[in-house]
């Protein structure tokens, strides 16, 4: 067939003879609107005997479900293999997907329906991708496997391309979806039933014996198009429809890929067919359904079989008429709803502009990209910015299935399930956050099931800074439900058969398995955020054997912050800590001992990483510090080592000044003190480098140096005659960690620096209020009336109560 013949086969408005009998092989693209729309009317039209799916002949059982009133799709067959439950694979269906119709139209006129691909058994064993994996269907070229070396052709870009076509998926749409269907009413909408009664099977067929046509020729010229596995499918899909032929005779109707019709049509062997299966390996598989998602079929998530916009296909196959006026429509209430002034109007007009767009590019009908212009000039006054609101809520889409619960599930799930519901957390496909005051049982149960099931690496929720309050019975989550996360489920099910089960063995195992201390400290953390009573035991006592054969500072340092915050959260949730607050103790008295000598001799990058460690103790010291008694505390002791770090000349400047800073901003360290000892850092005979590595220490990051240096003068003094005395072969040698350290400032401090500075010194004995302003912006002085003024207000937002005379007044 030239690929003229092929153009003219798959013209809009094209008829063909079809036949009149069976078997009828109706070739689809997979979660194509029009395709969906032709199976429904040539199965209406043909009635056959049996229907033939494409698909895993494990799934034969479920097939009844599709029938379930509480089954709404997308949907999706999961098989996994029963010992790697991580080996698996999908084989979705959208509600316009052709393979669902034929599914709903067998179960509803009782008429036999079964899955006749290669058994999941067969293609879970094999090494490379199961069926409905990237690599699948029609339009699977752009979507290989990057290990394979033989390109992989597209079907539908070689016909596009042969018909003149740049875009693959606006030739689908002229030639299938703009295709007036048989059944047609003359509203524009279907026939409930896809086609009137009298209408004849060869009618219906024509579009089917059309593309049968173009994929021969195609695979004329292709042969297996990159895929040698499809001979092995194809061989097994007609040694089941032999068997069909025999029970059911020629009435039987095929739905499957369009690029295996002509595979399937071939006249070859019984023996020639089981030859091509034989030696294949086998694993044991279990199957059921599972929830899916619109975005999960489009092609951007790597699906091989995807779509580019499965809202707006799923649109286009429920529309009952005038598809373009109800889309426009949607639109306008999503840009409503998100507070953009979208009038009646806006929506004719965008109709009429999409219409004369397809119009005037030649197109039979407007497509998504008429509609997706029309809505950026009329609704979105040419910005992008609302119309990828528009891609992500309705073009692509948020749809999440459901299925009963009768459907197959491992035990895990079934628990999983069950706490979803009495704890009131649905999954949903769209990112949501959701904040828990711990001091709620019900937030408190949520907080543990979401911290058990990140402890066994099913990531439905990941915790967030929270935007309220920061204290310790505050949580944030952000929560968003993945089909893969069935697949978590399943493999977490080796560990037992509910959450609490599985998080508490799997918690033990790691414990007994971890070989460094960070380790063990951030588990004991997990046990105790997800409360696993019998599981804090093992990891406690992992942990205790860990840290004293553990010598090594630095991961000593590493484990200390884990722990002392297990501590906070076991104190919000009522647990008991006292193993842990023993092993915490004398974590840090073995930091306080072993820090000094660690921090000498270090490089830059081994100063670094320790400054960063000497941070994080701080913070966890300030935790674990009971103060039984003054001067015997573990604060005092931690502070005598931030003392020894500020003075001693052996340990490295960054370090030196983060531990001046620590104790400035404690009060345990006078501010003539800290001037002094920021005088002996910046001192002439002080390298530049460690100079600018003592105030990097000191003033940077995001610890509020730059604010400090704002109302302490003597100290912006010293840095500031310190700068200008570095000689000028050096400069350029610290000036990187120079603008490291105060680019981290924000823009108002690096202003208001540099006001200070080009003012320069106050003269002594004067204050800065009293100098007069170097240049506008600022005023000469404090205007103490007008800050008096402000106080109420920062009373009334601070719900503190006001000043007797304010209530006076």
């Amino acid at each position: 067939m030239s690929g003229a013949a092929v153009a003219g086969a798959m013209t809009p408005g094209r008829t063909a003879t079809g036949p009149a009998a069976g078997p009828w092989l109706l070739g689809v693209r997979h979660h194509g609107p029009g395709s969906a729309r032709g199976v429904l009317a040539a199965l209406r039209a043909a009635r056959p005997a049996a229907v033939l799916i494409e698909g895993p002949p494990e799934g034969d059982a479920l097939l009844p479900l599709a029938a379930d009133p509480r089954m709404r799709p997308p949907v999706a067959l999961l098989a996994h293999a029963v010992d790697d439950p991580g080996r698996a694979s999908f084989w979705p269906m959208a509600a316009f997907s052709p393979e669902w119709v034929a599914i709903r139209w067998a179960l509803d006129h009782d008429v036999p329906v079964r899955f006749i691909d290669l058994p999941a058994a067969h293609s879970l064993a094999l090494k490379e991708p199961a069926p409905e994996e990237p690599g699948e269907g029609p339009e699977r070229a752009e979507h290989a496997q990057e290990e394979e070396v033989t390109p992989v052709v597209d079907p539908i870009r070689v016909l596009a391309e042969t018909a003149g076509y740049d875009d693959p998926e606006r030739w689908w749409e002229d030639v299938v979806e703009h295709r007036s269907p048989t059944g047609e009413r003359d509203d524009g909408g279907m026939n409930p039933e896809g086609a009137a009664p009298d209408d004849a099977p060869g009618d219906a067929l024509a579009p089917f014996v059309a593309l049968s046509e173009a994929m021969s020729a195609l695979r004329e010229a292709y042969g297996d198009g990159g895929q040698p596995r499809d001979a092995v499918r194809e061989a097994y899909m007609r040694i089941q429809l032999r068997t069909a032929r025999k029970e059911f005779g020629d009435d039987v109707a095929v739905v499957c890929g369009a690029w295996h019709v002509p595979a399937l049509a071939a006249r070859t062997t019984l023996a020639a067919d089981r030859a091509l299966l034989k030696g294949l390996p086998k694993v044991r598989t279990d199957l059921t359904w599972v929830p899916w998602t619109h975005r999960r079929l489009a092609r951007q998530s790597g699906y091989g079989a995807g779509i580019d916009s499965p809202g707006w296909y799923g649109h286009l196959f429920e529309a009952a008429d005038r598809p373009i006026e109800r889309w426009m429509t949607k639109v306008a209430g999503l840009l409503r709803g998100e507070d953009r002034s979208v009038s009646t109007a806006h929506v004719i007009e965008a109709v009429r502009l999409a219409e004369t767009l397809a119009a005037l590019r030649g197109r039979p009908l407007a497509g998504l990209g008429e509609t997706t212009d029309a809505v950026r000039a009329v609704m979105c006054e040419g910005s992008d910015v609302p119309l990828t609101l528009v891609r992500d809520r309705l073009i692509v889409g948020e749809s999440l299935g459901e299925v009963p619960d009768t459907a197959p599930a491992v035990p895990l799930q079934r628990d999983l399930t069950r706490s979803q519901r009495t704890l009131r957390l649905k999954p949903e496909a769209s990112e949501r956050e959701l904040d828990l005051d711990l001091r709620k049982e019900t937030d408190a149960a949520r907080s543990r099931l979401l911290h058990r099931l990140r402890l066994l690496d099913v990531g439905w929720g990941d915790p967030v800074a929270g935007r309220g309050s920061t204290g310790t019975f505050r949580e944030s989550w952000r929560l968003s439900w993945e089909p893969e996360l069935h697949i978590r489920v399943a493999e977490a099910g080796v560990w037992g058969t509910t959450v609490l089960t599985a998080a508490t063995a799997k918690a033990a195992s790691q414990a007994a398995a971890a070989t460094a201390l960070a380790e063990v400290t951030a588990l004991a953390e997990h046990c105790l955020l997800a409360e696993l009573p019998d599981a804090l035991p093992v990891v406690m006592k992992a942990l205790a054997d860990r840290a004293a054969l553990d010598a090594d500072v630095g991961h000593l340092a590493d484990a200390l912050p884990a722990l002392a915050r297990s501590l906070r959260y076991g104190d919000v949730r009522s647990t008991d800590t006292a193993a842990l607050t023993e092993v915490a103790a004398g974590l840090a008295e073995r930091i306080c001992v072993g820090l000094p000598p660690a921090c000498t001799g270090l490089d830059p990058d081994g100063a670094e990483t320790l400054r960063g460690r000497v941070e994080a103790v701080h913070g966890a010291i300030g935790l674990l510090d009971t103060g039984a008694e003054p001067g015997t505390g573990l604060r005092e002791r931690w502070d005598a080592v931030l003392h020894k770090l500020a003075a001693r000349d052996t340990v490295a400047g960054i370090i030196r000044g983060r531990a001046t800073r620590l104790l400035l901003d404690e009060g345990r360290l006078p501010e003539d003190e800290a001037a002094r000892l920021m005088g002996l850092a910046l001192s002439p005979g002080t390298p530049p480098a460690d100079a600018a590595a003592w105030i990097e220490g000191f003033v940077g990051g995001t610890s509020g140096g730059g604010m400090l240096l704002v109302h302490d003068e003597r100290l912006l003094g010293l840095v500031d005659a310190w700068l200008t005395g570095v000689p000028a072969d050096r400069f350029t040698g610290v000036l990187p960690l120079l603008r490291r350290t105060f680019s981290a400032y924000e823009p108002g401090v690096r202003r208001t620096l540099g006001e200070l500075v080009r003012r320069g010194p106050v003269p002594e004995g004067a204050r800065r209020d009293d100098a007069a302003p170097a240049t506008g912006g600022f005023g000469p002085g404090l205007d103490r009336a007008r800050a008096d003024a402000v106080e109420p207000v920062l009373r009334l937002l601070l719900g503190r109560s006001p000043e007797p005379a304010e209530a006076a007044v």
